[in-house]
């Protein structure tokens, strides 16, 4: 990046409730960025939406965000999440679950995901056994506490939901929903009879209202065949994950699942990153884990496919780092997606699934944005380091990062890009080869 080049100025620090702070410019235009399709824009950004899309140039005045060099797309969304377990591969001893614990630990893996562009995140909550509904408690505490800076969601996950031990869970999912749940989980294959498990959380949703997000493995077809055919048109909806075990499937049979679950409107959130606390039982017994679900094959189908990340550095995945552009990069590079594609399943297909209402880059829609430094959406994924976060209008976070190379002959030879940085008394840095990402 030539040194004439700068870094984006930061506007006024955002104050943590979701209106803007006395003083604050209540509209901000996003300067000089470049969309998609190849324009470079000025954005006007007032009272949580985009007021207006103009020339470079012509939306002025006011408080001004310059964005040449980046790349501006409608933000990204987690739509699976385990943030009360996030951040614990390196803990010593049993995993503390104390509410304090679980929710520092949401706080931090939110944050964590809202830097990489996430402003919004569905979370799976265990709730029943030795821990209650204490976990969710504390969850939700945790996204009262993020107000303003990101949407989070949970998801009340039961064991068990069957025989004379799923009384209890049944209980306890009711009692989550009241307390705050938005979404009612599940985890089918922990369960001795999992269509059973099944049935009791698509009634459960059914009388309240909520949608419905399972863990499945999705290596069993008459099993997935039966839970089609019983959440065809349930609404707000039904989104099962991860399904890696459909990858594991002959073609033929995961086609004609793939099928019925198109038919019923389910929609299926893979995890390119690897699997989920959710399906820990699945090394146990030794079937193979990290193997992403077919999605060449169900979108092939017509189903709806969003991606999420899973784990956060946890016990399933000590090095998930809970970015949606990764997701989307390894859709993209592993030949299942075309970088368009892939992108979507980590935004518009994500926010679908989640219940969120569309985002474009056009005037009128929801100002839930992510800027970042690259040309077009492949180098994006491949290289998109510096970003720029923006909630509800309001820019939420910011990463910069800089590559800098050793002063040599080489360097000068080659006439690689520099940088220098001011210091106080109008001192400058000894220069060194560098470059924004």
């Amino acid at each position: 990046m030539p040194e004439s080049q700068q870094q984006p100025q930061q506007p006024q620090r955002p104050p943590r409730s979701g209106g803007a702070a006395p003083g604050e410019p209540t509209a901000l235009v996003l300067g000089g960025v470049r969309l998609a399709d190849g324009r470079t824009v000025d954005v006007r950004l007032s009272g949580g939406r985009i007021e207006a899309v103009g020339t470079a140039g012509s939306l002025l005045p006011g408080a001004r965000l310059d964005l040449g060099g980046y790349l501006l797309l409608p933000a990204p969304a987690e739509p699976h999440a385990h943030c009360d377990t996030a951040l614990t591969a390196d803990m010593a001893g049993p995993v503390p679950y104390a509410p304090g614990d679980v929710q520092r630990r949401t706080v931090e893996a939110a944050l964590l995901q809202l830097g990489h562009g996430a402003t919004a995140l569905r979370t799976h909550v265990r709730v029943g056994g030795v821990h209650g509904l204490r976990s969710l408690d504390a969850v939700l505490e945790a996204g009262r506490a993020l107000r303003g800076l990101t949407e989070l969601s949970a998801v009340a996950v039961p064991r068990v939901l069957t025989g004379a031990a799923g009384a209890d869970g049944l209980a306890m999912l009711r009692d989550a929903v009241g307390m705050g749940a938005s979404v009612i989980g599940g985890c089918p294959d922990l369960d001795p009879d999992p269509t059973g498990h099944a049935e009791a959380v698509l009634d459960l949703a059914a009388r309240h209202g909520c949608a419905v997000d399972l863990h499945t493995d999705g290596d069993d077809p008459a099993r997935l065949a039966r839970f089609a055919a019983m959440a065809g048109g349930l609404r707000p909806g039904v989104t099962i994950g991860p399904c890696g075990g459909l990858s594991r499937l002959p073609a033929e049979a995961a086609g004609r699942i793939a099928e019925r679950l198109a038919a019923a409107g389910v929609t299926v959130v893979c995890l390119p990153q690897g699997d989920c606390a959710g399906l820990e039982h699945q090394g146990m017994r030794g079937a193979p884990t990290r193997v992403c679900a077919p999605v060449r094959l169900l979108r092939a189908a017509g189903v709806r496919v969003a991606a999420g990340s899973g784990a956060l550095r946890d016990a399933v995945n000590p090095v998930g780092r809970g970015d949606p552009l990764e997701a989307a990069f390894l859709l993209a590079s592993g030949g299942e997606s075309r970088p368009e594609e892939a992108y979507e399943a980590v935004c518009a297909r994500a926010r679908t699934a989640m219940g969120l209402a569309e985002v474009r880059v056009e005037a009128g829609f929801p100002a839930e944005l992510l800027a970042v430094r690259g040309d077009g959406l492949a180098g994006v994924l491949s290289l998109g380091y510096s970003r720029v976060v923006v909630h509800r209008g309001r820019v939420v976070a910011r990463t910069s990062a800089v590559r800098e190379y050793c002063d040599s002959a080489a360097a000068a030879a080659l006439d690689l890009p520099r940088q220098t940085r001011p210091q106080s008394g109008g001192e400058q840095r000894p220069q060194s080869g560098g470059e924004q990402q």
